[in-house]
């Protein structure tokens, strides 16, 4: 049975209209204080803190410093795969205006650079189940893979056709899609990207802000947060078909 939905279950609440509130207060501030594209310099290093902290979530074993090695064309020596997986990042956020973030085609063809040489048919959709397994228990079992192809075009619908804000467009989309876990590997970073992408088109400040070093700074909290998202939608989703 094909499952489809074109707005993501979801509640707007006070406390979240407060969180949206200070965030616009902060984004203003960085934007008053950097009313020019920051410096070569500073976007470089703020780069390398996305690139090694999203990459640090997923277990890549790189410092900062060899990370600046590689983005310098410098040879670096370290595992194979993590390696790998930083000059696939590289290229992804050097050529962030390559990506339309309301296309499904190039959230694909992002995938495909970001884990070309890492996983077999990178840049498609998964072609069997998955679930998501904490210890021996199971804390997550994503939708069929016969229902990943029309849940993201449902999910691609809602960021091009909502008039939510886009603080708001990106943390749903954010949370779906690791939800729906469409690739059988690099969900958790094509997540962070895309969020950022998807700011990027209201806030271009964006491009030099890698909030993923907080997610990595406190990745407990930021899993509880998606568990916590996990059960919430379902009991939603329970009371709509009631």
């Amino acid at each position: 049975m094909i499952v489809s939905r074109m707005k993501p279950p979801y509640e707007i609440t006070s406390s979240i209209l407060k969180l949206i509130i200070s965030i616009s207060e902060k984004i203003g501030e960085i934007n008053a204080n950097l009313l020019n594209r920051p410096s070569p310099k500073l976007r470089k290093q703020n780069r390398i803190k996305t690139i090694h902290s999203s990459l640090k979530i997923e277990g890549n074993t790189l410092t900062e410093e060899e990370i600046t090695a590689l983005l310098e064309n410098k040879r670096v020596i370290g595992p194979k795969k993590d390696v790998l997986e930083v000059i696939n990042a590289i290229k992804i956020y050097e050529n962030l205006e390559d990506y339309n973030p309301s296309n499904g085609k190039s959230f694909l063809k992002a995938h495909q650079s970001l884990m070309e040489g890492l996983i077999e048919n990178s840049g498609k959709y998964r072609n069997q189940s998955v679930g998501i397994v904490k210890g021996s228990k199971v804390a997550h079992l994503a939708p069929p893979f016969g229902n990943v192809p029309y849940l993201m075009k449902d999910l691609f619908e809602y960021l091009k056709k909502s008039d939510e804000i886009e603080l708001i467009k990106s943390c749903v989309f954010h949370y779906e899609m690791e939800s729906i876990h469409p690739f059988l590997d690099g969900n958790g970073r094509m997540g962070r990207l895309w969020q950022t992408l998807i700011l990027m088109e209201k806030y271009p400040i964006f491009e030099f802000l890698p909030f993923e070093t907080l997610i990595s700074k406190d990745q407990e909290k930021y899993y509880k947060s998606l568990a916590e998202s996990d059960k919430l939608e379902s009991q939603l989703s329970l009371l709509n078909i009631c």
